[in-house]
């Protein structure tokens, strides 16, 4: 296993920054994912940010369990870093999940969480996201 995708050579633990946006909301829509020193972009078409924010969290979760392959996956801890309070409080349980479209969304991630040892999600500053907002903005401007 590639020890850049490890922060501090942990190979217990992968941290991973995700984002969602969308030009419009709804509107034309991206998302941004950060692995490592892997990083992942592209358009999902018209959605909201919430939307965005969550198919950012799929994606990454997805991507996390193909690099890492099912074994390493089941021994993996995942942080998944996000600027958005709503949908990190709403998928840490904290918040209720009011809309049907989000709610479809939320029953994907619980069920790729079963994949890995076990996974956390922690909100940050968008200062702090900078590298993943960028993936999301590079997708939507090409």
């Amino acid at each position: 296993m590639p020890k850049s995708l490890f922060s501090n050579n942990n190979e217990d633990k992968l941290i991973i920054s995700t984002d969602g946006g969308s030009r419009g909301n709804p509107g034309p829509s991206a998302i941004g994912v950060v692995i490592g020193d892997r990083e992942y972009f592209e358009k999902i078409g018209k959605a909201t940010n919430n939307i965005a924010e969550y198919q950012a969290v799929i994606f990454a979760l997805k991507k996390a369990r193909q690099i890492l392959g099912g074994k390493k996956s089941k021994e993996t801890e995942i942080e998944i870093k996000m600027d958005s309070e709503l949908v990190q409080k709403q998928l840490s349980g904290k918040y209720k999940i009011k809309e049907d479209s989000l709610k479809i969304l939320f029953v994907d991630i619980h069920n790729l969480i079963f994949d890995f040892k076990k996974v956390f999600f922690k909100h940050i500053p968008r200062e702090e996201n900078k590298r993943a907002d960028s993936l999301v903005n590079k997708a939507l401007d090409s």
